[in-house]
């Protein structure tokens, strides 16, 4: 998957930023590869169709609910040394000192993370990864991209997924890495049972909505650029630090009448 992924982070860095104006207000949609995008959507969706979803309802089914929320919770205990690093690399200590905790708590107390003991003790998830880390450094969003498996992306995100891959502590520990034999079916069970959790939101999206590739671009870059209080990608002023809105950032939460599915970038 890398070399595809990079190839196609790299045509897209390469490429041009369109604008369109919402309510008077300049907001970039930068979807210079939009024609790709869309036949990768469609492969995505085609694959959702044959086989994520019809997977997802037979795992939904047969395995109970606190067998899945420990896989969830084993597959989330995976991710803390990712979240270490890229906290050490955004000079957050104090977030990488919980992650560093509830590792090493839910690793053992917890059953190699079965149950999230760390939580129950007070030490709250802090999560973060590399897309997060290049926006704590200034920088910009870049373009959008549907990745292979992946889905909706950005340029930076995209670069931020590799980057995380490559320096996973946990991919480095040995010749004969356990931990990675061990991770791959978790990891697994874990996304087929995110898309059985959220089988109705996905399915609105994907099978419901006149156009799922806008519908899937909107949403994702409105709760990244929320998530990060990236105020620059949606054309407010810049200020880091991540979550949560503020001035001049658009909460996609704001209005319970709104509907969801509209697509602000479109005229």
């Amino acid at each position: 998957m890398l070399k595809p992924l990079g190839v196609m982070a790299c045509v897209a860095l390469l490429s041009g930023c369109a604008t369109v104006q919402d309510g008077g207000a300049t907001r970039s949609v930068n979807d210079p590869i939009e024609p790709v995008n869309r036949s990768v959507h469609a492969l995505n969706k085609g694959i959702d169709t044959v086989v994520l979803r019809p997977v997802s309802v037979v795992y939904g089914s047969v395995v109970p609910a606190p067998l899945r929320q420990g896989i969830g919770n084993m597959a989330a205990n995976l991710g803390e040394p990712s979240h270490f690093v890229n906290h050490v690399f955004q000079a957050r200590l104090d977030a990488a000192a919980t992650n560093g905790a509830r590792f090493l708590i839910n690793s053992t107390v917890g059953v190699l993370g079965l149950f999230d003991v760390a939580t129950l003790m007070g030490l709250e998830a802090q999560t973060a990864n590399f897309g997060e880390t290049l926006h704590v450094w200034g920088a910009g969003e870049g373009a959008f991209v549907e990745l292979p498996l992946f889905g909706p992306s950005t340029t930076r995100d995209t670069t931020g997924l590799l980057v995380d891959l490559a320096l996973n502590p946990l991919s480095h520990i040995g010749p004969n890495n356990d931990v990675i034999e061990f991770s791959r079916p978790v990891r697994a069970a874990d996304v087929v049972g995110d898309r059985y959790a959220l089988r109705g939101t996905i399915d609105a999206v994907l099978y419901d909505s006149a156009d799922s590739y806008a519908q899937s671009r909107l949403i994702y870059l409105q709760n990244r650029r929320f998530d990060l209080n990236d105020f620059a990608a949606s054309g407010s002023d810049f200020s880091s630090g991540g979550g949560g809105a503020a001035a001049g950032q658009i909460d996609p939460y704001a209005d319970p009448y709104a509907d969801p599915y509209a697509d602000p970038y479109t005229q």
